[in-house]
């Protein structure tokens, strides 16, 4: 059974007792926290000035007015010399002749959260023996001897010194343990360059915030560790550091699409040099999708403030011209009049459809995002797009990478895609094409849906312009507000729009919305990882934690083996080939002859035709590598996890 609190206090004080030292130790408010029997016989104190929360001022009051320090000409004056020197927390060793004539030494240390711990050691027969080495010795020097006395004094302060030393260096290795864990529990990169830019220090989240670079980048320049492209985008705000301005700065990184904001630091102690710079680097790529959405949402309200009124007197204008010219339809007149009567007809119902366009850009819409099946998606996408496009341009579309529905607004992509569809077909004029759909995730960020065509491909003024609303290359056959229906719907996700023309001839719109998987829930729970590369572990780990699971390591088979008895574990996670000579596979088995009651799943680089994989999956349910948090998400709904326990 446990000990209580007092009883641990009881077994501090019996311990303390022992000792052949006095010992007291004080608070940082100056207040008696502990100290031994020793401490309260050798300075004859009251039971009050022994009790814990005794004041230090009262304890030195008692001391001087006992002559404890000789005779003071101002006996308030030295009791507060005497409490500002303990407040000023410094290591201090001294030794001093006592009234009674016995020698102390008096060994002080700060304590590291705050207060005072001090011992005091009779060393009244070191004094003697150093006297009766005086008197005896005439043969010596009265040099030799002071040399000597001043030899072993020395030799005391040395080893308290020595003492206050370790406990600097203890305290230190602890700050600097408890720092590094802090910094890996960020959800953000922290490293420091030197003057060269080759990183002194990182924690491991680099792959985390930028997939696909190295997890040891000690050493390496900030090219080498982050690619030339990445590294071309932050070395202007390194240069700004170096020279002491500190910046920040957003960038995208082009290899995963992550929106990814950097501060950068000069690393500098008051006016001195510049030795370097501290870093820190998060993936604020939802923030950005949010804020873009926000944005567009901001204008799109802006927009109807200003377009509203003017549409409702235009269409009021329009309703006059319509019914003006209905009425001159009806009179008797020349075929000539009859054919301008139809046309300026024609023109303004233009004008009302042209209207509803704008109304549906500047007017409130809400996102409706529902999990959607893509591949049911792009087969009735093809349904409702092949009618308009005839016999003469074929149209291919393929859904690739994703392993189940996302969360997008159907309706609002759907639209975005046939616009787009329709204006390749528009594109391509009379003779035949080919425009293709294409729909992929990118890394774990987007959702990247591309239309191609091989038509003649954007004009560079198209290319330019062709997001603003009323431009067009069409003439008078368009309002210019097809694509700029599309890029309005694509921010209001929080999106991106990119125009572009083919290497081969023809155009491409590249739409990216935010990738959401819709995954069945699992319960959280607690997950032992066994993977035996520190980069992958970390990684794996990362997406556990980010599904809601609380995660513990082991690196070999041996180290698994014990934590598998922990309460509330909720599935064992390994990786076929570990460290050692027991494999995943070993363990599992030799776990589930224990009669370990959570499930065993196992994770593996092998190929399908591999024995040792074959053998695995005959026993348990086993994952591929590599995979991202949707593949191990969904992999996990297919186990029968229940949560941790209660």
């Amino acid at each position: 059974m446990p000990l209580s609190e007092d009883a641990h206090a009881s077994l501090t004080r019996a311990g303390l007792n022992l000792i052949q030292q006095a010992l007291s130790i004080f608070d940082r408010d100056l207040r008696l926290a502990l100290c031994n029997r020793r401490y309260q016989d050798m300075f004859d104190f009251p039971d009050w000035l022994v009790a814990p929360g005794a004041g230090f001022e009262e304890t030195i009051r008692y001391l001087v007015q006992r002559g404890e320090y000789g005779p003071v000409a101002d006996a308030e004056e030295a009791v507060r010399v005497r409490v500002d020197t303990a407040r000023a927390f410094v290591p201090h060793y001294m030794e001093r002749q006592r009234p009674n004539g016995r020698w102390i030494s008096v060994e002080g240390a700060p304590l590291p959260q705050g207060g005072w711990v001090t011992v005091y050691t009779d060393i009244t027969e070191v004094k003697v023996q150093e006297g009766l080495l005086r008197a005896r010795s005439e043969e010596l020097s009265g040099e030799v001897l002071a040399n000597a006395e001043r030899l072993a004094k020395a030799n005391r302060a040395l080893a308290a010194t020595n003492t206050a030393l370790e406990e600097a260096k203890r305290e230190l290795t602890e700050m600097e343990a408890r720092t590094r864990l802090t910094t890996e529990m960020m959800p953000a990169h922290i490293a420091h360059v030197g003057r060269d830019l080759r990183y002194t220090y990182s924690n491991r989240r680099l792959t985390s915030v930028l997939p696909g670079r190295p997890s040891d980048i000690l050493g390496l320049t900030g090219r080498e560790a982050l690619g030339p492209a990445t590294f071309a985008k932050i070395e202007p705000n390194l240069r700004l550091a170096l020279a002491g301005e500190a910046s920040v700065v957003e960038f995208t990184d082009d290899d995963s699409g992550r929106r990814i904001r950097g501060a950068f630091t000069p690393d500098r102690v008051g006016d001195g040099p510049i030795n370097g710079v501290y870093i820190l680097s998060m993936d604020v790529t939802e923030e950005a999708q949010a804020r873009a959405a926000l944005t567009q949402t901001r204008k799109r309200e802006l927009a109807a403030q200003l377009t509203s009124g003017l549409a409702h007197d235009f269409a009021n204008l329009l309703t006059i011209i319509m019914g003006l010219q209905t009425r001159l339809q009806r009179m008797p007149m020349p075929p000539e009049a009859g054919d301008l009567v139809a046309a300026t007809l024609a023109a303004a119902r233009r004008g009302g459809v042209l209207l509803d366009r704008i109304a549906s850009i500047s007017g409130r819409r809400d996102l409706r995002p529902v999990p959607v099946d893509l591949t049911a998606f792009g087969a009735e996408l093809r349904t409702l797009a092949r009618a308009a496009l005839g016999d003469r341009v074929a149209l291919d579309i393929r859904i690739e990478g994703f392993d189940g529905p996302v969360l997008l607004d159907p309706g609002a992509l759907q639209d975005a895609l046939v616009n787009l569809i329709l204006n390749a077909r528009d594109a391509i004029g009379p003779r035949e094409g080919r425009i293709s759909v294409t729909a992929r995730p990118l890394r774990d960020t987007w959702a990247e849906f591309a239309v191609e065509d091989d038509g003649p491909g954007f004009t560079p003024q198209a290319l330019e312009r062709g997001l603003d609303p009323f431009f067009t290359t069409k003439g008078g056959e368009g309002s210019g507000l097809g694509l700029a229906m599309v890029y309005d719907q694509v921010k209001l996700a929080g999106g991106s729009v990119r125009l572009a023309n083919r290497p081969q001839g023809g155009a491409v719109v590249t739409l990216r919305l935010p990738l959401r998987p819709v995954t069945v829930p699992v319960a959280p729970g607690l997950v032992l990882l066994v993977e035996d590369s520190d980069a992958i572990r970390e990684s794996v780990r990362e997406m556990l934690r980010g599904l809601g699971h609380a995660v513990i390591e082991a690196a070999s088979a041996d180290e698994a083996e014990p934590l598998a008895d922990l309460p509330g574990l909720t599935l064992v996670l390994s990786d076929i080939n570990l460290q050692g000579p027991t494999t995943g596979v070993a363990l599992a088995e030799r776990l589930a002859g224990q009669g370990c009651a959570v499930p065993l799943a196992l994770m593996t680089s092998l190929p399908p035709g591999d024995p040792r994989r074959a053998a695995a999956e005959r026993r348990f349910p086993v994952l591929s590598k590599p995979f991202d948090a949707p593949a191990l998400a969904a992999f996990l709904a297919r186990l029968p996890l229940t949560g941790a326990a209660a």
